[in-house]
């Protein structure tokens, strides 16, 4: 009886150890899932891709990460805490128009960054997405209001503080910063060079309302 037991216990941690998902460096993972979503789009990144990138198998990409979908918001939340973070940086800044510039600039790094994929994944990951990535295409959309929202708040402040001129509009000016730096993700993916996107940002630099010390300095 006692026999019986003890083998139907190994028994059972045989059959448990079938299925079970291999570890792995869910870190690790996830950046490679970030790049190759950055690389190909949502769309264009199949279930396949992913397994055969992270080298892990299917059921354990669902056991870690749930469906595509559900690691493609993972991996959004990972860009824009990680190569995404000069936007955090550049709130920061003391004057509105060094918050458009270290903007501009830490845009046109990453995009032409030899070391990263062309171009801005909150842009190329939405390319071409089909009805079924709908919840895709409203989280990057979201993704865009709320990091427009937040440039908007930043030029408020300026304003208030006679940062920007009185006739200045805050929301114009962050869709305007926002514009050059979606469309030089779009050049990036096409392969522009990064002293092609510093020519971009010094003619938007020159568009920069000027505030009345500006011109008594000039």
């Amino acid at each position: 009886m006692l026999r019986c037991q003890a083998g139907d216990a190994e028994m059972e941690r045989k059959i448990a150890g079938v299925g079970r998902p291999r570890e792995f460096d869910t870190d690790a993972a996830l950046e490679k899932a970030m790049r190759l979503f950055w690389t190909k789009s949502y769309e264009g990144t199949s279930v396949a891709d992913l397994t055969e990138t992270l080298g892990i198998s299917r059921p354990s990409l669902y056991a870690a990460f749930g469906d595509k979908q559900s690691l493609f918001r993972a991996a959004l939340e990972r860009y824009a805490a990680g190569p995404a973070g000069y936007v955090a940086a550049a709130i920061g800044k003391p004057t509105a128009r060094e918050v458009a510039e270290h903007l501009l600039r830490g845009a046109a790094d990453l995009q032409a960054s030899s070391r990263n994929p062309g171009g801005c994944l909150t842009v190329s990951g939405a390319i071409a997405c089909g009805d079924q990535a709908e919840p895709v295409r409203q989280a990057l959309n979201a993704h865009r209001t709320a990091g427009l929202a937040l440039l908007r708040r930043r030029f408020e402040q300026a304003k208030a503080q006679h940062d920007l001129p009185k006739d200045s509009d805050p929301a114009a000016l962050a869709r305007f910063v926002a514009a050059v730096v979606y469309g030089m993700a779009v050049l990036a993916s096409g392969g522009a060079s990064r002293k092609e996107l510093e020519q971009v940002i010094r003619t938007a630099m020159k568009a920069w309302p000027a505030t009345a010390e500006d011109s008594a300095d000039g």
